[in-house]
């Protein structure tokens, strides 16, 4: 999930066309998020849309593979439609507790589909359209992607399978994304694996011609593959995290939040210093309350099999819009837009170990 949200003008506008296309080209069944105006944010319907789609090309023998990408060139998919779910919870629905359950098996059916799936991340793949993204075979990114967690900036926390496949990022880097909630662009996207490609996006019509074009093998896999290296990379230079990592995994690996922070704060190396500083001072505007029960979150996550991982997430939505911080992040962020969220507890001095951990209680991870 994240913070994007569609206009009331733009869904209606939205009502009268498809918001998920699809066809099928060369034995490959394409996907297309069309939701262009809204940065393809996906709501219920278009989850529904998505899974009846997948379920049926999973035993359609015409087809081998399939694409998915998002409408336009700003965004392969910046999360879900939060303002519906804010309003939801407010009319006393169940949209929002069934919009979680449905998105999360949807991500699974990704995650184990028994075709290759492609991904073209091209352009803004926050919250959901992670969630999307890091369950499928072939992840490409191109020069104008932009990934990342944001939700502790709207006082949740990161879904979709984030405590599956962000601590399994190397090292402490998985948690200070989803921690921060800073967005990464191609090269860190590939450094971390959370992307396997790099193409340019002047190239991607060049990709549809080739896979239009493609001589399947007994191994579809492959043969997407080969396409891919003839005009992608596995590797950029200039990193910014390679870096800044070792910095990352001794300050992320400290015990809590209130000792991030001040660690953070505290730095005078120079090659470092501004980098902690500006970190601290973001880390400081976030929900104290996600903040900390995200880390707990991650480090469970990390020695979980990913459907426990998912489950424990959709035990902590279950509390989250009536204990958690999200709804009063949505009003000061989207709703009322004051920017002046008031988080309970209002900073990290004030987090309470034993209130964070209730959290967890009665869940086995």
């Amino acid at each position: 999930m994240t913070a994007q949200v569609v206009s009331a003008e733009t869904a209606d506008q939205e009502s009268a066309c498809d918001t998920v296309l699809c066809e099928v080209r060369n034995h490959i069944g394409h996907i297309t998020l069309n939701r262009p105006q809204g940065l393809n944010a996906i709501d219920l319907r278009m989850v529904r849309q998505l899974q009846q789609q997948l379920d049926a090309w999973a035993t359609d023998e015409n087809v081998y593979a399939v694409v998915l990408r998002g409408a336009g060139d700003k965004a392969f998919c910046a999360g879900g439609d939060i303002r519906s779910l804010y309003d939801s919870f407010k009319h006393q629905q169940t949209h929002h507790q069934d919009f979680f359950v449905e998105e999360y098996a949807l991500d699974l059916t990704l995650h184990h589909y028994r075709k290759p799936v492609v991904a073209l991340m091209d352009g803004f793949v926050l919250g959901g359209g992670m969630g999307l993204a890091q369950g499928v075979d072939l992840r490409v990114v191109t020069e104008r992607s932009r990934l990342a967690m944001p939700e502790v900036a709207i006082g949740y926390f990161p879904d979709v399978g984030g405590s599956y496949f962000l601590p399994r990022v190397p090292g402490e880097l998985g948690i200070y994304l989803g921690v921060t909630g800073l967005q990464i662009q191609a090269a860190d996207a590939l450094y971390c694996g959370l992307a396997d490609w790099y193409l340019q996006s002047t190239r991607l019509e060049d990709l549809d011609r080739q896979l239009d074009a493609l001589k399947w093998t007994l191994t579809p896999l492959k043969a997407l593959q080969g396409i891919l290296a003839k005009i992608a990379v596995q590797q950029l230079s200039g990193a910014p995290l390679q870096r800044l990592r070792p910095a990352i995994d001794h300050f992320f690996a400290l015990p809590d939040i209130p000792s991030i922070i001040e660690q953070l704060q505290e730095v005078t190396v120079f090659d470092t210093h501004s980098w902690a500083v500006d970190t601290a001072n973001l880390m400081k505007t976030r929900s104290p309350l996600a903040m900390a029960v995200t880390l707990e979150m991650l480090r469970k996550g990390r020695h979980l099999p990913l459907e426990t991982c998912f489950d424990l997430e959709l035990h902590l939505d279950r509390q989250w819009f009536e204990r958690g911080d999200v709804i009063e992040g949505v009003r000061a962020l989207i709703v009322d837009k004051d920017k002046k969220p008031q988080w309970n507890p209002p900073n990290v001095e004030s987090l309470d170990a034993e209130h964070v951990a209730s959290f967890f209680s009665g869940h086995g991870a």
